[in-house]
């Protein structure tokens, strides 16, 4: 196997050999046709212009680095459709007057077209520069184009930042309107619903848990205030009873026939004495059972009070004359009676009140209890209005913080502090053409040429069916060949190839210096640039 790959590989490589001429014949033929193209091809000039992206200085909003470059993606994607526009190019075009040849055959759409192949817009990978480049046939024309263009960006991010930011401060002011009125609808709603049940609001139940305990106690209050007027009320009516029995007596022992004599004195006296006695031993008792703070105790110490007074008074009256005496006795007995009565009277009047006061509490203590029981209702109406409520605040509070970023960022604009494109390399006459390159169109025409004279011989050595060497014999006829006989040339034949040799060296080196003659010279005058 290995054997027949060395003469396969031997086969070709005479093959090669024996076809130089040929081999040289096309490289040669595809030099000149590539030099020809080159020539013939019009020369490109390209001119670049390098602008760079400042952010501005003062912003409503910090930005991060990476927020800044996805920006300026999107900025000068924008801005490359913007400035590439129809109007734009076409006002170029128009300006500088461009493609005249083709605006003489073509439509405007093609010629714009045309432009924008022409046109070549390329950001670097770091930082906030990027390239604009325009290609063309004159050096001036290209370069005036070029910085036109970047012009064109500067001039156009200016009238996009602006009108940007105006639409937006515009539209951030529409919102921010609309979601205002809504919100002012729902303020106005929970605003009259808070008013129609602000004793039934969640924030009011512990207020009204305290009021209702309130009302609860000065209930118990005021019943245990009636029940002590009440046995005031008693106390008193059994001391005016006791008054008007008194009175009663002395009024029947002055009517007597010697009233007024000492027996009838002492026997009153006595019998005021045995009153206080017993009221004493009576109170004793109660001490025994209640303390000092009983009713019962405090009636009766009020009663032997009164009693010791009244017998104080009525000794006074005794040292009197009996004229004086007699007309006034009773005196005494009757204003206590009648200060008696008159805080009796006092009495029936606060417990009126009080009666009254306590029939309009169970009214009150209902109401509290109804507010505290609709608590949890209100408090499910409150949230749902206050969910709805919350959303529209906070979208409303972004709205109002994006309208304020809007207002000062139209500023920022408007006084041209905003970020903005700057020239940092303006575009430059540009020395020699771009396009075509020689070396590549040479090198391709070389590498086309030898290509295409290498495949021929290949093809035609496929295509020639005869036999060239015994083993093709071999493996045709599939019987071994015995001996081959080498092919004798004759000495005519050897000169004739020698000379064939010869000539081919000496016409196809002219024909290679001459080719390279004439790439110099042209070279030299500048039809070739390298």
């Amino acid at each position: 196997m290995e054997n027949k790959q060395r003469q396969l590989l031997k086969k070709y490589v005479d093959l090669v050999i024996a076809k130089w001429q040929w081999i040289a014949l096309c490289l040669l033929i595809a030099c000149l046709a590539g030099l020809g193209h080159y020539l013939r091809t019009p020369k490109l000039y390209q001119s670049t212009a390098v602008l760079s992206y400042e952010q501005q200085r003062i912003s409503p909003t910090r930005m991060d680095p990476e927020q800044g470059r996805s920006r300026l993606r999107e900025t000068l994607g924008t801005l490359q459709e913007l400035v590439t526009s129809r109007n734009n190019l076409e006002r170029v075009i128009i300006q500088f007057s461009l493609y005249e040849e083709a605006r003489a055959r073509l439509p405007i759409e093609d010629v714009i077209e045309m432009m924008r192949q022409n046109i070549s817009i390329s950001p670097s990978r770091q930082g906030d520069v990027f390239s604009v480049s325009f290609q063309g046939r004159d050096p001036q024309q290209v370069m005036r184009v070029t910085n036109a263009l970047a012009a064109l960006f500067i001039e156009e991010n200016l009238k996009y930042r602006a009108e940007r930011a105006t639409e937006t401060f515009r539209y951030t002011q529409s919102e921010l309107a609309m979601i205002k009125r809504d919100l002012d609808e729902k303020e106005q709603v929970m605003r009259d619903y808070k008013l129609r049940y602000f004793n039934e609001m969640p924030e009011q139940r512990a207020s009204n848990l305290a009021r209702l305990t309130a009302l609860h106690t000065q209930k118990q209050g005021i019943q245990e205030s009636i029940q002590d007027l009440e046995r005031t009320k008693v106390m008193l009516q059994e001391q005016i009873a006791m008054h008007q029995r008194l009175a009663a007596a002395r009024t029947t022992v002055d009517s007597m026939p010697g009233g007024r004599g000492g027996a009838s004195s002492g026997q009153t006296l006595l019998t005021d004495g045995e009153r206080l006695q017993q009221l004493q031993r009576h109170l004793n008792s109660l001490l025994v059972r209640y303390t000092e703070k009983h009713p019962e105790v405090r009636r009766t110490q009020q009663l032997i009070e009164q009693l010791e007074t009244q017998m104080g008074n009525e000794e006074i009256a005794g040292q009197q004359s009996g004229a004086v005496a007699g007309g006034s006795a009773a005196s005494p007995l009757n204003v206590e009676v009648q200060r008696l009565q008159l805080q009796l009277r006092d009495i029936d009047l606060n417990i009126q009140q009080l009666r009254a006061a306590q029939a309009r509490i169970p009214e009150e203590i209902a109401k509290y209890e109804g507010w505290i029981e609709a608590a949890p209702v209100r408090e499910a109406e409150w949230a749902g209005l206050t969910r709805d409520y919350n959303e529209f605040r906070r979208h409303y509070d972004h709205l109002v913080a994006q309208n304020l970023q809007a207002q000062s960022a139209e500023y920022l604009e408007r006084s041209q502090r905003g970020s903005r494109f700057t020239i940092v390399d303006p575009a430059r006459l540009p020395a020699q053409p771009f396009k075509p390159n020689f070396v590549k169109i040479f090198f391709a025409a070389a590498i086309a040429g030898l290509a295409l004279s290498l495949g021929t011989i290949f093809m035609l050595d496929l295509v020639d069916t005869s036999f060239k060497d015994a083993g093709e014999i071999e493996d045709y006829l599939g019987v071994p060949v015995v001996s081959a006989i080498a092919y004798l040339e004759m000495d005519t034949e050897i000169r004739k190839r020698r000379i064939r040799f010869i000539v081919s060296v000496v016409f196809f080196t002219a024909c290679g210096a001459l080719l390279l003659a004439t790439m110099a010279y042209l070279w030299r005058k500048g039809l070739i640039i390298v």
